[in-house]
């Protein structure tokens, strides 16, 4: 589940649009700065005039996987765990954002500044050495030096890029490099369908009319590349997760942020499922999931059909408790799940601080995920409860 309109990052799209620079001095590519809390960056309204997602839409692919510059953000979120022959794992996010500024499309004499902006995240979790790298750029889309266009899919910010096979999307080719590490990756469809989240594709986060996003999902994309770390290429495969959002909200007052998982098991199954959390740490109503059959087939989640109690926390430098172990139960299904981070410093500490990385899953099945835990870094929000 994903809701990142950040006040915060309209305020750096201000100093890029300005100063024409293709990033702010700070972060850079693996300092981010002080940051800001989730409540900082998502306590704003977006402009009226950016579109909302109020009703059921038709999907059309493959121009969905392009760009909707009528809604206010939207992003391009890749996940997966990858091995190599020998048996060593990483975990890898990139996610592409892009971020309006004001509604419409500028002038001619004004395409230089801009009414849009990118922002990426990458990071790789080196599981042997128990190592977290992350990094994070900013552009304006202008000139250039990062866009998004449909058919062919192809999203850029810098050097990181997304790219499709023309009128059929995949395979998708992941492109990213830091100094550090770098990834290479191919993605295939393999034999599952697209799944639309919430009410055909209509997620609703609140109770505001058009507190809701246009939400889809490839929850089990077979993949294969190279990971690169310090200069030494690892050839992986495995499989990756990619979620699709646009909207033009924001959190509602009695919103604190979520816990979202992303789960592959190893009878075929993939299980997603996000908390969206009061300031009290107890999930909301709005809490949704999706556990899909290996033959694709979905059975919708709401709150009352998942338990999710955390087990165990880990404190960050700056004093914030986040659950990186849980209990996850889907009854009707017989799934008694543990699921535990890797290790537990997969903090993404850039302009928005947040909680992302690889897990383990154990108990009644056993499989691999992604576990993204947003809003600990809150003062009122820094606690979890179980549902």
């Amino acid at each position: 589940m994903r809701t990142r309109p950040l006040r915060a990052i309209f305020v750096l799209t201000v100093v890029l649009v300005m100063t024409g620079c293709e990033r702010p001095p700070a972060p850079t590519d693996d300092d981010s700065g002080d940051g800001v809390t989730l409540l900082e960056g998502m306590g704003g309204t977006p402009d009226p005039g950016f579109a909302r997602a109020i009703e059921v839409r038709p999907f059309v692919f493959p121009a969905d996987h392009g760009p909707h510059p009528a809604f206010a953000t939207e992003w391009w979120y890749f996940t997966g765990n990858l091995f190599t022959d020998d048996g060593r794992r990483f975990g890898y996010q990139l996610t592409l954002f892009r971020i309006g500024l004001t509604p419409g499309e500028p002038g001619d004499a004004e395409r230089w500044r801009a009414h849009q902006m990118y922002m990426g995240h990458l990071a790789l979790s080196d599981v042997a050495a128990r190592e977290h790298r992350h990094a994070e750029r900013f552009s304006r889309a202008a000139a250039g030096l990062a866009g998004a266009v449909a058919d062919p899919l192809r999203v850029w910010l810098g050097p990181w890029s997304i790219r499709g096979t023309p009128a059929s999307t995949f395979p998708l080719t992941i492109d990213a490099v830091t100094d550090s590490f770098a990834l290479q990756l191919t993605l295939e469809l393999g034999d599952k369908p697209v799944v639309l989240q919430g009410d055909r594709g209509l997620s609703q986060k609140s109770a505001a009319p058009g507190n809701a996003s246009y939400y889809y999902s490839h929850t089990r994309l077979p993949t294969r590349g190279t990971v690169v770390v310090d200069g030494q290429g690892y050839d992986v495969t495995g499989n990756s997760w990619w979620d699709r959002e646009w909207s033009s909200s924001a959190l509602a007052d009695d919103q604190a942020g979520w816990d979202w998982f992303a789960l592959q098991l190893d009878d075929g199954r993939d299980l997603m499922f996000y908390r969206m959390r009061d300031h009290q740490g107890r999930a909301q109503i709005y809490s949704r999931g999706v556990l899909v059959d290996a033959d694709g087939s979905v059975l919708e989640l709401g709150l009352e059909d998942v338990s999710a109690a955390p087990t165990r926390h880990w404190t960050d430098g700056n004093g914030a408790r986040h659950p990186v172990a849980w209990r996850l139960k889907v009854p009707a299904r017989d799934l008694d799940l543990t699921v535990e981070a890797v290790f537990d410093d997969q903090l993404m500490d850039t302009t928005v601080s947040y909680w992302e990385g690889a897990v383990d899953v154990r108990g009644s099945h056993r499989g691999v995920g992604y576990l993204e835990l947003s809003g600990y870094s809150d003062r009122d929000d820094n606690r979890s409860s179980a549902d």
